[in-house]
């Protein structure tokens, strides 16, 4: 049932609503088997992705969760909707996703899944681009990401049991014009990803790369300029959301939201010379 959120005000601090369920580490199952349930962590959850993950746990049922955002209000607005505890904190901010991480442990205990959807964005030339974005992107798209699951890990790896899920873009894969360091950053996720996958092996966490397309979020509107493509047409953030438990269910390593964006990124994997003359025709 959904709860009246706290009165509004400054706070990194995490406020606790009460859930009921039970509390039991993720595993990979088979798709037609119910979800597996636990705790977890959810950044970038005031809109968006995160929040669509979000909901879609708490529809599951038998979820506790922490969300974490830079937007109070709306942060709250959608813990009271999932009955959740927030910790509102900017992840760029120096020392804030050691806050996140110890909130979430002391709320929770232990942490099974951590969906890492905290990122910002930017479009434009790479030479017009104030170097405080440049720093911004690298901070909350890659370093945040970096620093928070380094925190958790060893309590994951400890209980042998776990999934991260870390939220990429098939800018990462393909490269996109006029977004030449969120494409830097978020390649470097999904090398993150891979390399992660492979020194977690044997320890029962595992890794999983979500790579959407263009999504239907207030992100284009707060990267500075809309989305203006005819194709890829954006997908709503809740076919997001509903890929990220589908692919915790079964241990997927890496699905791309639409499927269909794989091929692109194995058409420059092959013939990296054809795709960029194609590229730089089509755009």
């Amino acid at each position: 049932m959904s709860q009246a959120p706290p009165p509004a005000g400054p706070s990194n601090r995490a406020r606790p609503v009460t859930r009921s369920g039970p509390a039991a580490a993720p595993d990979a199952r088979h798709a037609d088997q119910p979800a597996p349930r636990g705790t977890a962590l959810v950044t970038g959850a005031s809109s968006g992705i995160g929040a669509a993950v979000a909901r879609r746990l708490a529809a599951e049922g038998g979820w506790r969760m922490v969300l974490n955002g830079r937007d109070l209000t709306r942060l709250e607005q959608v813990a009271a909707e999932v009955s959740a505890v927030t910790v509102a904190a900017d992840l760029n901010r120096p020392g804030a996703d050691r806050e996140v991480a110890e909130a979430a442990l002391d709320h929770l205990g232990r942490v099974d899944l951590v969906v890492a959807g905290a990122g910002v964005g930017w479009a434009g030339d790479f030479t017009g681009m104030p170097r405080a974005r440049i720093e911004e992107l690298v901070g909350t798209d890659l370093l945040a990401t970096l620093h928070l699951v380094r925190g958790l890990l060893p309590h994951m790896v400890a209980a042998g049991s776990g999934r991260i899920v870390l939220l990429g873009s098939v800018a990462g894969s393909v490269g996109v014009r006029g977004e030449a360091v969120y494409s830097a950053v978020k390649a470097a996720v999904a090398v993150f990803a891979d390399a992660l996958r492979y020194e977690l092996r044997g320890t029962g966490v595992g890794v999983t790369h979500v790579v959407p397309g263009v999504v239907d979020t207030p992100f284009f509107d707060r990267r500075g300029a809309p989305y203006r493509r005819s194709r890829p047409r954006p997908v709503p953030p809740e076919r997001v959301a509903d890929a990220v438990l589908t692919a915790v269910r079964r241990g997927t390593d890496e699905v791309y939201v639409p499927g269909w964006l794989r091929l692109p990124a194995r058409v420059r994997g092959a013939a990296p010379g054809l795709y960029r003359r194609l590229a730089a025709r089509f755009g």
